[in-house]
């Protein structure tokens, strides 16, 4: 059973997050039509959820429930 290596875990998330700053930064330039505020936003946005997609990454890389 081959698991993920945290490296691989990162770079995946890394270009997730790549694809979720463009599609928010676009967002919040249509809600609050403004590229500046609109680009802070999906920055914190960004930042935060890499955050929370390495550790839920890494905490199911351990659970063995439901692999063969």
């Amino acid at each position: 059973m081959a698991t993920e290596t945290p490296k691989r875990s990162i770079v995946k998330a890394v270009i997730w997050n790549v694809i979720g700053l463009a599609s928010m930064a676009l967002v919040g330039l249509l809600a609050t039509g403004s590229l500046a505020l609109g680009g802070k936003l999906a920055l914190i946005n960004t930042g935060v959820g890499l955050c929370c997609y390495v550790i839920y990454e890494r905490v199911w890389a351990r659970v063995h429930w439901g692999r063969l």
